[in-house]
């Protein structure tokens, strides 16, 4: 042929973007669960982990200023919010924009047992990494039988 597709071929290619698109809406996934959850693609990306001495959030967030970062602990939930400012001036013309600037709040449900008193937050390389410790109280202890 023409290099051009037949209509057979591009009634498949609808019929899987249309696929594609439902399954990412409708579908249940590992990563979008829970009342605090967000889609794939909410700024800035996160990783969370805990250990039984804390509890670590990294946000990966490049190009960041640190005075724009607000980040607050109530209970048990952890609140960042911040902004990125424009890569380049506003009058190019853009081909392509990949990059988020703008305004971003995330919020965490954290477990029960962190302990406001012992957060600390560091900024470095694009990664803003979050440490919750948590409370002595309910940690586990090792009990030596005689």
């Amino acid at each position: 042929m023409n290099g051009q597709l037949s209509p057979f071929e591009s009634l498949l290619d609808e019929l899987w973007r249309w696929d594609h698109d439902w399954r990412s809406d409708f579908s249940p996934s590992p990563w979008f669960s829970g009342i605090r959850s967000v889609r794939q693609g909410s700024y800035p990306p996160v990783n969370v982990g805990s250990s039984p001495d804390s509890v670590d959030v990294y946000l990966f967030a490049a190009g960041l200023d640190t005075d724009s970062l607000d980040v607050s602990l109530q209970h048990n939930l952890l609140s960042v919010s911040g902004k990125r400012a424009p890569a380049t001036e506003e009058a190019s013309t853009w081909y392509r924009r990949e990059r988020f600037e703008g305004e971003f709040q995330r919020v965490f449900t954290l477990p029960e047992d962190v302990d406001p008193d012992k957060v600390d937050a560091t900024y470095r390389d694009g990664v803003l990494h979050v440490r919750i410790g948590r409370r002595e109280a309910v940690k586990p202890r090792r009990i030596e039988v005689h």
